[in-house]
């Protein structure tokens, strides 16, 4: 048991079959929730005419999301809820030789693992399936239209990559005073001032990360006002558009701009793992 590593790939592999059956749920489920845009583009232009059909279409399509993503919902639950508990009995029989301060500390960390699984994961599928049907859409409208979603995507990516090792290390600091946690509250009542500065330095740490990704997502913003203000100038100069077309190149594009934040959300969360998986595969990694 001991030699056994912890990680995402290996809680995937081992778990397969359920990750898989809950990720194809998620799959199916924002295939239709990306094409509802269109749906109502249709719609719109179908009720202009006099014509319900699309409308139909549109509340079959509602009311099929709805079913699938209670049951998704309430499968994930059991699936996710079932990984915890044999996942922290791993952890726990890795770091049994550690104080009790960094067990309790890593026990909590290594439940992050499945969250990612369970909420991170289909954002990003979300996300992925978002970004490809808007990019499919914008270019029936317009090749150019695509090409601004793409290249705001590119600028996303390269803000983050300059970002990531500071948040690797602004994660490897919290984590490491977490992990004392535990053994200050031991001695709280013998060590007066241990508690108040064992707090304020957790704050210092959220505080530096947070103004971190204030700067980040400044900057992404930024990019992404360029990229709204752009692809509005681009659509005004198409011909022969409608009041449904416009509606829709107007939603893909935002729609895109929602999925392809949640980019830089994923890769942020990943290097908090990564700082994790390695803290809890290392039983050595305790700081005095």
């Amino acid at each position: 048991m001991n030699n056994r590593k912890v990680d995402l790939r290996t809680l995937i592999r081992r778990n397969r079959r359920r990750v898989s059956a809950t990720w194809c749920l998620v799959l199916v489920e924002n295939f239709l929730l990306a094409s509802i845009p269109l749906f109502i583009g249709f719609t719109i232009d179908g009720l202009q005419e006099g014509n319900i059909d699309d409308l139909i279409s549109l509340f079959v399509v509602l009311m099929l999301l709805t079913l699938i993503s209670v049951a998704r919902r309430v499968y994930d639950t059991r699936v996710y809820g079932a990984m915890k508990v044999v996942l922290g009995l791993e952890v726990d029989s890795l770091n049994h030789a550690l104080p009790l301060s960094v067990r309790s500390a890593r026990l909590d960390m290594s439940r992050e693992l499945v969250d990612f699984l369970e909420h991170q994961v289909p954002q990003l599928i979300t996300s992925m399936t978002q970004i490809i049907v808007s990019l499919v859409v914008l270019t029936s409208f317009g090749g150019d239209l695509a090409l601004s979603a793409l290249g705001v995507t590119v600028v996303m990516l390269l803000l983050y990559s300059c970002f990531h090792r500071t948040f690797y290390r602004l994660n490897q600091a919290l984590n490491a005073q977490v992990e004392r946690q535990v053994s200050l509250l031991e001695r709280s009542s013998r060590f007066y001032l241990s508690l108040p500065k064992h707090l304020s330095l957790l704050r210092r740490w959220e505080v530096k990360q947070s103004d971190t990704e204030a700067v980040l997502y400044g900057l992404i913003f930024a990019a992404i006002s360029v990229f709204i203000v752009g692809n509005l100038w681009l659509a005004a100069r198409l011909d022969g558009l409608t009041v449904g077309t416009i509606f829709s190149i107007v939603t893909y594009s935002w729609e895109y701009i929602g999925a392809a934040l949640i980019l830089p959300e994923a890769l942020q969360g990943f290097t908090r793992l990564n700082e994790i998986t390695a803290r809890i595969n290392n039983s050595q990694n305790v700081l005095q």
